[in-house]
């Protein structure tokens, strides 16, 4: 097996080039994430004083006046939360989106925030146009804090931080560059607002350099990335499954054309074992993370891994704890959360929650407040609570079993309900990671919808999944997702029942690649770009099938 030299990016190696005063801060940090007792006893406390000094800071803005900031922020602890909501109504972008034109496009300064925003970050789904994101420098301290978390967690799970930092980091951001207006305003994903920040001595270990990151032409950046990554020390990637993968299989070919024997990425990488990720669940990629890891979609070797809840928005939560779903919220980093229970998102004026006061089992959208003038914003994710936090002490205290820990378990938009049977996206990812396992089929990208009534055909279920190998066992793989949605679910049960309501689904399998493949088609081709796994049409199953060829 042949391998590269592998490169000492600094002499000193390690965490000598981060500085005193940052690695004081990560030790101090380390210790604090690791006092589960402190944030089950005041994550609530530390919620209202972020709040507090939000509405404080925003008070002689245009939103501030409107909504009288400046009192509520002098009311009790026990006040300031619902006069809050009294006085300012949950909403979404569209809310917002005079405003924001005013900030981005005249450089109008104490609109939403205080001073002038400089930075927007742009977003777009695969179903809406674009958006443009306020990103102040309050903001971009937050999501810089909540990076080193990111560090500080890995070295509470084992990981040796002087082995990681004396290697390179590998970043698979977005893919748009910034535009500057006339006025010095600029606009670009979130990942182009970071890159130019970057400087020396970060720049010693990042990957792949500011040239290759703001590439947007998706293939070409893959390519190219791969020919400034393969001979370097990598010791850590981070971004979404599915393009981690593409990445990996590249450069393993490039190392192929170069001669040298390669069946894994760590005979390129050797010393390749942080895996951070985020954007879209892990468990359906866990096979082929596998297989690209160890050279066996069975194999028990596997990087250590760290989820992140990453957003536009603001960065919300990260996983603290080794092997468990749930994720920590940053409830100490500038923005102020709150939970509306599904099914009253619609409702002109839903009931909301903070974390201590939602329930286990109950679903709810995430509405955040946020240093960049964001207001009681429907952010559309819909997460269930693994752990929650004491109440504050005026209102009870006790209760809780741990700091706030969430899981993403879909969007409030997407879901599939044509027929009563109320499936959600976790429920369609635990299943395509069930039946994958079960009958050995190494899956890519998915998605679902319902199948409507029609001639002979029958009301159900379609999954269109990507199959990289076993796909001659797909009656097994069906069998088992439609075995796991059952466990999962009882209204889908219900409506499957001796198959009078809805029949067995049906399995559609595409080449790898197809997903991508339609994304590109799109103009949404790249790094923070994904695709429903479920919809409640059949308009985005019917457009990805026209790129994939069937397998038989």
């Amino acid at each position: 097996m042949s391998r590269p030299m592998t490169k000492q990016s600094m002499p000193l190696g390690g965490l000598a080039f981060v500085g005193l005063s940052l690695r004081a801060y990560l030790a101090r940090r380390i210790r604090l994430l690791s006092d589960t007792r402190h944030w089950q006893r005041n994550s609530a406390g530390i919620q209202v004083a972020q709040l507090r000094n939000l509405l404080r800071d925003a008070s002689n803005t245009v939103a501030g006046r409107r909504y009288g900031f400046a009192k509520i922020a002098e009311l009790s602890n026990d006040d300031v939360v619902s006069a809050y909501r009294q006085a300012v109504p949950v909403a979404d972008w569209y809310a917002y989106k005079n405003e924001i034109a005013r900030m981005r496009e005249q450089a109008e300064p104490d609109v939403l925030w205080p001073g002038l925003v400089r930075d927007f970050a742009q977003t777009s789904g695969t179903t809406a146009g674009d958006k443009y994101i306020p990103v102040s420098e309050r903001m971009m301290r937050s999501n810089f804090l909540a990076s080193l978390d990111i560090f500080a967690h890995l070295s509470r799970f084992g990981v040796s931080l002087a082995r990681l930092l004396s290697g390179k980091v590998l970043f698979l951001g977005g893919s748009t560059d910034l535009s500057t207006s006339d006025k010095g305003i600029r606009t670009g994903d979130l990942s182009g607002i970071v890159t130019p920040l970057i400087r020396w001595p970060l720049t010693e270990i990042y990957l792949p350099g500011p040239k290759v990151a703001l590439m947007s032409h998706w293939p070409s950046k893959i390519e190219a990335m791969a020919q400034r990554c393969i001979d370097e020390d990598v010791r850590m990637v981070t971004g979404m499954p599915s393009w981690a993968l593409v990445l990996f299989e590249r450069v393993m070919a490039m190392a192929r054309e170069k001669g040298r024997r390669v069946d894994t990425i760590r005979d390129v990488w050797p010393n390749m074992h942080v895996f951070v990720h985020g954007g879209v669940k892990f468990a359906p990629f866990t096979s082929r993370v596998r297989q690209v890891y160890s050279g066996s979609a069975d194999g028990a070797d596997i990087p250590t891994r760290l989820e992140l809840y990453p957003a536009s928005e603001g960065f919300i939560a990260l996983q603290d704890t080794p092997g468990e779903p749930g994720l920590r919220l940053n409830v100490d980093q500038f923005n102020f959360f709150e939970f509306v229970p599904f099914e009253e998102i619609n409702d002109p004026a839903p009931r909301a929650f903070t974390c201590e006061t939602v329930e286990k089992g109950q679903r709810y959208v995430v509405v955040l407040s946020t240093c960049a003038g964001l207001w009681r914003y429907v952010l559309g994710d819909v997460v269930e609570f693994d752990t929650i936090p004491d109440k504050r002490p005026s209102v009870g205290g006790g209760g809780g079993d741990g700091p706030c820990r969430l899981r993403i378990v879909g969007r409030h938009r997407h879901f599939i309900n044509a027929f009563g049977e109320n499936l959600i996206v976790e429920h369609i990812e635990n299943a395509v990671a069930d039946a994958a396992k079960a009958a050995g089929v190494v899956v890519g990208e998915f998605t679902a919808a319902p199948v409507y009534p029609s001639g002979e055909r029958r009301a159900g279920l379609e999954l269109a999944v990507e199959v990289a190998s076993g796909g001659e066992r797909v009656a097994e793989f069906g069998r088992v997702f439609d075995e796991s949605l059952k466990r999962q679910n009882v209204d889908y049960t219900t409506k499957r029942t001796d198959g009078v309501g809805m029949t067995e689904p049906t399995i559609t399998l595409l080449s790898i690649g197809t997903f991508h493949r339609w994304l590109e088609s799109r103009g949404k081709l790249g790094g923070q770009h994904k695709c429903p796994r479920c919809a409640n049409g059949r308009e985005i199953i019917e457009a990805i099938r026209e790129f994939g060829a069937a397998r038989p």
